[in-house]
């Protein structure tokens, strides 16, 4: 007898060790250590909720119940991709789903793009999170709303595909956030894994829209850079550096040392921008009235887009290039270095590209134009009157 009731309390203790209970917040999850066996810590506020902690030190949210006599077991996710909070609303989704007769595999898709959006929208920027509520909410859910996670097929993603043939770059754009949000719903164990309906599903061919300026259309633009004004000035300054309008609008004096812009953030992250002579004669010859290189005009902070968008009308209409964006600038510094022989992987550094094959588009020009157009770039933008 004593020695069962000693195997009983052992045994006791050993299932307390194994699974625990607290109220789950991120700063204890983050704290809890792997030991040599598995274990569980259950949330107090939610029943069924918790975290597993593998002796790998790997952690995973899960949701455990009965229904209908049946246990039901589930990963909601890592924590290292969601918070305590969302993991436990998801949770709660996913035992509301029970409760009301329909078994988790019939999650609704709303249930998942919800938890998509709160899990990557932390990783995106303000931007890009705009732009891709957007086409969530006016592409993807009028036609995916109220059906089943689980039973979306590659057909029914080929079907809505097709009905945006009239707007292939909504269609394109809408394409990639509905593919984020099949992935999660793998990795939470909603569908099969490799079962991602996107997969395989071609873009639309779309004419291309970037513009590069000929030699005479840089030379009418040069002309058209004349003006002092710091608007201008930033122009010319986007034509010689091959930055973002963004990079550039918002700059500072402190991030102007050494002959270089050190750009805080970009659409790649932080880089290095290398100036030219030419490009350094621009900043050498604006005031330093404020500690932002191009300020606004009638309020604190820098330069208005509303402003920028202003003066580029202004120029393109004098310089004649009515269909040039101003991000076309960008395109012919790129095609201008590639072509005069400057490997896609510097080209490639000097615009922020990640990938080889996005500065590989601008090689289209043949080496002669390409030599005249550096020339000009260089000696009509290059040269500051005031």
């Amino acid at each position: 007898m004593k020695t069962r009731a000693f195997s009983s309390g052992a045994a006791t203790d050993r299932r307390k060790r194994i699974m625990s209970r607290t109220r789950l917040t991120d700063a204890r999850v983050r704290a809890l250590r792997a030991k040599k066996t598995t274990r569980n810590v259950r949330d107090t506020s939610l029943a069924g909720f918790g975290v597993r902690i593998l002796p790998s030190g790997g952690k995973r949210f899960f949701m455990h119940t009965q229904h209908e006599g049946q246990r039901i077991w589930k990963i909601v996710g890592d924590p290292a991709d969601m918070t305590v909070a969302e993991a436990r609303e998801q949770a709660r989704g996913l035992l509301a789903s029970l409760r009301s007769g329909r078994p988790d595999g019939e999650t609704l898709f709303e249930t998942v793009a919800g938890a998509a959006f709160r899990r990557h929208g932390r990783q995106w920027k303000p931007s890009t999170l705009s732009v891709n509520r957007h086409y969530l909410d006016k592409h993807i859910l009028p036609r995916f709303a109220g059906q089943r996670i689980a039973d979306i097929t590659a057909q029914d993603v080929r079907d809505w595909f097709a009905t945006m043939h009239a707007t292939p770059v909504s269609a394109d754009r809408s394409m990639p956030v509905l593919s984020i949000i099949m992935k999660v719903a793998e990795a939470d164990g909603l569908r099969p894994e490799g079962t991602n309906p996107c997969g395989g599903i071609k873009r639309y061919r779309r004419q291309n829209r970037d513009r590069f300026l000929s030699e005479a259309e840089i030379a009418r633009l040069g002309r058209a850079l004349l003006d002092p004004s710091p608007a201008v000035a930033l122009i010319r300054l986007l034509a010689l550096t091959g930055c973002r309008a963004s990079e550039l609008r918002t700059l500072r004096w402190t991030d102007c040392r050494d002959g270089h812009i050190f750009l805080r953030d970009s659409k790649t992250g932080p880089r290095m921008v290398w100036l030219s002579g030419a490009a350094r004669a621009v900043l050498d010859a604006l005031p330093r009235m404020s500690p932002w290189v191009f300020p606004a005009v009638r309020r604190d902070g820098s330069m208005t887009r509303a402003t920028l968008r202003h003066a580029w009308g202004k120029v393109r209409k004098k310089a004649g290039l009515m269909d040039v964006r101003l991000h076309d600038l960008r395109h012919t510094y790129a095609s201008v270095a590639v072509t005069s022989g400057e490997t896609v992987l510097a080209v490639g550094r000097l615009l922020g590209h990640r990938d080889p094959e996005t500065t590989l588009k601008y090689a289209h020009h043949t080496e002669a134009d390409a030599e005249r157009a550096s020339a000009l770039m260089g000696t009509v933008l290059g040269a500051v009157r005031t």
